[in-house]
């Protein structure tokens, strides 16, 4: 019987919709979608979260502060916190995502994402389908992993949000789903214990935790896949690159068309 166990926090990084150019004025938003996250051993999963909102409070503060919230219940999205300005500028923003790069080490986690480089977009695009691609590729990769290292895991998501359009929280639970069936399929994955969790983000330090290093991913893997449009994002590849690669257990960017 398999003797350790992990805990899989995963978020969505990029964009799931069509892509043409970054200053296209309707297909903008992002050249990559993917999942990614980290991974923790099971008996680390509560010190880690300490540790992670003690980070967090330390580097943003006053804008806790100043939101009125309890620190265990304020988020700030990766998105939000890593852009050009704040990296350049920040130091301690720089030295903070290198004191988590370094536990996550220490303990024996790492992280992981895989994910799609758009190609040209598609009147039949569909972006349940896409998600649901994207999510059971990560159960696969994942799978492999655990299984060579007579390993279990549970897989933790962001939560659909009640606000959301209908079509996306469609397809959120598409991926639910279709995570069962990779499951009991013809080919099982056995080292999955049960279907994917779904979190409230806000008030889970280390799905928020993923959420950051989704920032990060979104912001190298534009720049890698897009060098010219992107190219004031190298910064993220100058400060994290390298530090990243030393916690990436697996990973994998595929090229595709939009359409299914």
């Amino acid at each position: 019987m398999p003797s350790k166990h992990y805990f899989v926090y995963l978020d969505e990084f990029g964009h799931i919709g069509p892509f043409i150019s970054r200053f296209h004025k309707k297909f903008n938003s992002s050249p990559v979608f993917g999942l990614g996250g980290i991974i923790l051993p099971v008996n680390e999963v509560r010190n880690f979260s300490s540790f992670f909102y003690q980070i967090k409070a330390q580097l943003l503060g006053l804008e806790i502060t100043k939101s009125g919230e309890h620190p265990s219940k304020w988020e700030k999205k990766g998105s939000a916190l890593y852009t050009v300005k704040n990296v350049t500028k920040y130091t301690e923003l720089r030295m903070a995502t290198n004191r988590i790069i370094s536990k996550i080490k220490r303990i024996d986690g790492f992280i992981f994402f895989t994910g799609i480089g758009k190609e040209e977009p598609s009147p039949k695009h569909k972006p349940e389908a896409l998600y649901v691609s994207v999510l059971k590729d990560a159960i696969r990769k994942l799978d492999t992993i655990f299984t060579k290292q007579e390993a279990t895991f549970s897989l933790f998501l962001d939560s659909v949000d009640s606000s959301e359009p209908g079509a996306k929280r469609k397809f959120r639970f598409s991926g639910i789903e279709a995570a069962t069936v990779e499951m009991f399929g013809a080919d099982p994955k056995c080292s999955l214990l049960e279907p994917p969790y779904q979190l409230e983000s806000h008030i889970y330090q280390n799905l928020q935790c993923a959420d950051w290093f989704c920032g990060l991913f979104n912001r190298i893997y534009s720049h890698r896949v897009s060098p010219v449009e992107y190219r004031d994002f190298e910064c993220f590849e100058k400060y994290f690159g390298d530090r990243l690669k030393t916690i990436i257990k697996a990973y994998s960017m595929r090229w595709r068309a939009c359409s299914h």
